[in-house]
C-alpha cells in the first residue's frame, strides 16, 4: 500500500471517529492527511469506499489484536479475549463502538452497504469466537459483555470497566 493511501486512511478514520462520518467531508481529510484531493481520488472512488475501508481496516485490526493475544496467552479463552478487548479500549475505543456509530448514521436499510457491513462485523465477531471454542450462546454473552463495556468507557473509568468485565467474565467460567 502505497504511503499516501495509508496517510488518507489513518486521518479518515481518526476524524470519522472523532467527529463522525456525515460531518467530516473528503477536504478535512486530505487536509489532515498532508495530500491533494485528487490523490484521495486516485485511490477511492467515493466517500462511501473510503468509509467501507476504514472500516474493514478497523475490523482486521480488532480481530489480529484478539488473535495473538488469544495465541499467546494462558488463561481461558474468555479471559484472553477480554484482556484483548480492554487493551483495544485503552488504545481504541474511548468514542464508544466505530461501527455502531456508523450504522447510527446510515441508518439500517438493507440496500445500505455500509449498514451491511455493520452487521457483518457483529457477526464475524460471532464468528471469531465460535471458531475458539465457545458455543453460540456463549459467544452471544461474550459478544454482549465486549458491546456493553465499549459502550460504557465512554462514560466510565477505564478501571472500572475493566474491573468490571473481568469480574463478569471470570463469572462465566463459574456459572
Amino acid at each position: 500500500m502505497s504511503s499516501k493511501k495509508e496517510d488518507l486512511l489513518v486521518a479518515a478514520e481518526k476524524l470519522f471517529y472523532r467527529h463522525g462520518f456525515h460531518a467530516i467531508g473528503l477536504k478535512a481529510i486530505v487536509q489532515e492527511a498532508g495530500i491533494a484531493l485528487m490523490t484521495l481520488y486516485n485511490h477511492f472512488d467515493s466517500k462511501e469506499a473510503l468509509i467501507l475501508e476504514v472500516l474493514n481496516r478497523r475490523e482486521q485490526t480488532y480481530f489480529d489484536l484478539l488473535e495473538q493475544t488469544v495465541k499467546t496467552g494462558s488463561g481461558s479463552v474468555e479471559q484472553e479475549l477480554a484482556a484483548a478487548h480492554l487493551t483495544w479500549l485503552k488504545n481504541h475505543a474511548s468514542n464508544g463502538c466505530m461501527f455502531l456509530r456508523a450504522k447510527e448514521e446510515f441508518g439500517s436499510e438493507e440496500s445500505s452497504i455500509i449498514a451491511q457491513t455493520v452487521k457483518n462485523h457483529k457477526e464475524n465477531m460471532l464468528r471469531f469466537f465460535q471458531a475458539h471454542g465457545l458455543s453460540h450462546a456463549e459467544a452471544l454473552r461474550l459478544s454482549l459483555l465486549f458491546e456493553g463495556s465499549t459502550a460504557l468507557a465512554e462514560t466510565t473509568s477505564i478501571q472500572e470497566v475493566e474491573d468490571t468485565l473481568t469480574a463478569l467474565v471470570n463469572h462465566l467460567k463459574v456459572s
